[in-house]
């Protein structure tokens, strides 16, 4: 039931402290100011509200959006506040008197986030048209306009030096970011069709796509340049993998099939037949022996890449397999499924060794930390989730604006990429975390 009501807690024991009433609708935001005095809520009722969280009472009612105000964002020194709303403008706020300093126009759609930068000087924006901007809030006036995909993300990868991310999108094209700054670098442009993964090549140079349009691409990050196209499924390529000597790539099909190919030269080594229906996604083991396939035939297949021959069948999910990801070891994976569960798998025996529960959608993607002990899962939840692999605890949950399609951990363990069906790309840092 929807109260319009905030909730202070006490964190070491979980109770209650107050209940702060004022809004006259949906509260859908709250930020603490960073000297943990003062706290602003947002609400639907076109109002923002400034909170005395030592006296437990309101201070100002900030009033001036048209429309429902959806995120607000402090600045270091507590001393202002930026609202973003579904007028489509945001609105910089003196904290102190209540009054509105200056109104940031812009964007042509609702404004869903916005975020400050550590030094004050610049806020960045998100709308619904799939766009970021940022603000210099010294001179109140627009700077960069980030302009994300189109349409769904539908996989990402992150470069070994954790730098770069790479987004694969509904929209035919891949873009290349700074990690850092979130900022687009580059878009690379060359399918026909949607590009449903994206792999990188483990020396950060080149990586390879596999698109709708039944072939994969071969790129070169520093220029964006075409390398080569792989040709040889007859059907859209829904998931690619790299070896960890680079030297050949795995990938999975629509049209039943898994690919081995040799990077040298470009060629097809073999194709594995064994799948009823479409292939997802695949992964490879770290030592480059083995591959394992996630179908929309429910099972998960282990494979000899010396050979082409299935080493086994792993069998558990009640729905199609979207995605796959293997533990640094080699020695376990973990799935993901449209019965919205994942599961922990041994390679060596075959055998199920835990379910992981907590997403109420299916989910899409999956990813393993460095160490092993901990995976990321993607939801049409709307969420990514954190788990712990040595218990199945679900440790921590992210929500997005949007079904979240893909994701990816970098290197350093702590920096997650996240991409979602409405072109969005999120990047999330694992900080602060027990286990």
């Amino acid at each position: 039931m929807i109260d319009n009501t905030l909730k202070l807690w006490y964190l070491p024991t979980g109770e209650e402290i107050t209940t702060l009433g004022g809004h006259t609708d949906w509260v859908t935001s709250v930020a603490i100011a960073p000297d943990g005095q003062t706290a602003v809520s947002t609400s639907d009722d076109k109002t923002l509200k400034v909170w005395d969280l030592v006296k437990e009472t309101e201070l100002a009612t900030l009033t001036g959006h048209s429309e429902a105000v959806n995120a607000v964002a402090i600045s270091p020194d507590s001393q202002t506040a930026v609202s973003a709303s579904g007028d489509n403008t945001l609105k910089l706020w003196d904290l102190a008197t209540g009054w509105e300093l200056a109104t940031l126009r812009g964007h042509s759609f609702r404004v869903n986030a916005v975020a400050i930068t550590p030094d004050g000087k610049t806020a960045v924006s998100a709308s619904s048209n799939h766009t970021l901007k940022l603000w210099d809030l010294a001179t109140v006036s627009e700077g960069v306009n980030l302009q994300g995909h189109g349409l769904c993300v539908k996989a990402v990868a992150i470069t070994p030096d954790g730098k770069t991310a790479v987004s694969a999108s509904g929209d035919k094209t891949l873009k290349l970011w700074d990690v850092a700054r979130g900022w687009e670098l580059a878009t690379l442009k060359g399918h026909s069709s949607w590009v449903n993964g994206v792999a990188i090549i483990p020396d950060g140079k080149t990586a390879i796509s596999a698109s709708g349009d039944n072939t994969l691409k071969w790129w070169d990050l520093a220029t964006g340049w075409q390398i080569a196209t792989l040709r040889g499924h007859t059907d859209s390529v829904t998931s690619v993998a790299i070896a960890p000597d680079g030297k050949t790539a795995v990938s999975a099909s629509e049209d039943t099939t898994v690919k081995l190919w040799d990077l040298s030269t470009g060629a097809e080594i073999v194709t594995l037949r064994g799948h009823s229906r479409e292939v997802n996604g695949v992964a490879i083991t770290p030592d480059g022996k083995r591959a394992i396939s996630g179908s929309e035939d429910t099972t998960l297949k282990l494979w000899d890449l010396a050979t082409g021959a299935e080493i086994v069948t792993l069998r558990g999910h009640s729905r199609e397999v979207n995605g796959v990801a293997i533990t640094p070891d080699g020695k376990r994976a973990v799935s993901a499924s449209e019965d919205t569960t994942l599961k922990l798998w041994d390679l060596a025996t075959g055998a199920e060794i835990v379910t992981l529960r907590g997403h109420s959608r299916e989910v899409k993607g999956v990813a393993i930390t460095p160490d092993g002990k901990r995976a990321i899962s993607a939801s049409e939840d709307k969420t990514l989730k954190l788990w712990d692999l040595a218990t199945g605890e679900m440790l921590a949950t992210f929500t997005g604006d949007g079904a979240i399609a893909s994701c990816a951990v970098a290197a350093d363990g702590v920096t997650v990429v996240g991409g979602d069906w409405l072109g969005r790309v999120y990047f999330l840092r694992l900080e602060g975390l027990r286990g």
